[in-house]
């Protein structure tokens, strides 16, 4: 649950028995429906896919968003084991799932070592039993590889991180198979467009924007052309395989 920013809200406004109708309820279902599909039909245009979770995924969504090549980031969940779960379900711990992130990119203009690097700026990858201020294994981290590249890249891209020392603590995010994912409730998809202050609120008051100014400083931002697909062939031809260290 995002406490800090629940609590906040409250202090200005009730907005809970929005949520209580039952008609609202029946909306956001057929709402659910509706991304299921969308994010479906992602898979026909030529687009590929990878899923992440760094805690809240309002804030992952939106550090997906602008990247080059991205042509979409849905909010939705994932890891667990219940089918087509609400938030509630979801941030109560009843369901294994993590909140996650489905990203629909261009291969041709953002390689998935790029979209690595804004997972690491945008979550804690020490952190494995939550993000934050947001506690429990609904919010752990992790890479949900969808083919044998990605979970290589995931891998390699995990050590090099370690290896920098960037991080004080040992890098802990888990990497593992994709199994299905389910999107959020359209409430929260776009959060941080629709509710601008209330994301702002939530992001400083979570301590994830101060962890990512201390950690990052001047790198917080990712130089992007580093990251496009000829780019890191070069790299790779030029760097020994980290696989087997």
């Amino acid at each position: 649950m995002k406490r800090v920013l629940l609590f906040a809200m409250l202090a200005v406004a009730s907005v809970a028995a929005i949520y209580l109708s039952s008609n609202v309820m029946q909306g956001e279902e057929s709402t659910k429906v509706q991304m299921n599909r969308k994010t479906a039909s992602f898979g026909k245009t030529g687009l590929s896919t990878a899923t992440f979770a760094g805690g809240c995924f309002w804030c992952v969504e939106a550090a997906f968003q602008d990247v080059p090549g991205v042509r979409v980031a849905i909010s939705g969940f994932a890891g667990g084991d219940v089918p087509n779960p609400t938030y509630m379900q979801v941030a109560l711990g009843m369901t294994k799932h993590t909140e996650a992130v489905q990203v629909f990119y261009d291969p041709k203009v953002i390689s998935y070592e790029g979209l690595l690097q804004v997972l690491w700026r945008t979550a804690d990858p020490t952190d494995s039993d939550g993000q934050f201020s947001d506690r429990g294994s609904q919010y752990r981290p992790a890479i949900f590889f969808h083919n044998n590249d990605q979970k290589r890249i995931a891998t390699r891209a995990r050590k090099e991180l370690a290896m920098s020392t960037r991080f004080e603590k040992p890098i802990t995010i888990e990497i593992v198979p994709f199994k299905a994912f389910y999107p959020a409730e359209e409430r929260h998809q776009d959060y941080y467009l629709r509710n601008p202050w209330s994301y702002k609120l939530y992001t400083i008051g979570s301590g994830r924007a101060g962890f990512q100014e201390r950690t990052w400083g001047d790198a917080l931002t990712v130089d992007f052309s580093k990251y496009r697909p000829s780019q890191i062939e070069n790299k790779n031809a030029a760097m020994p395989d980290l696989m087997g260290m």
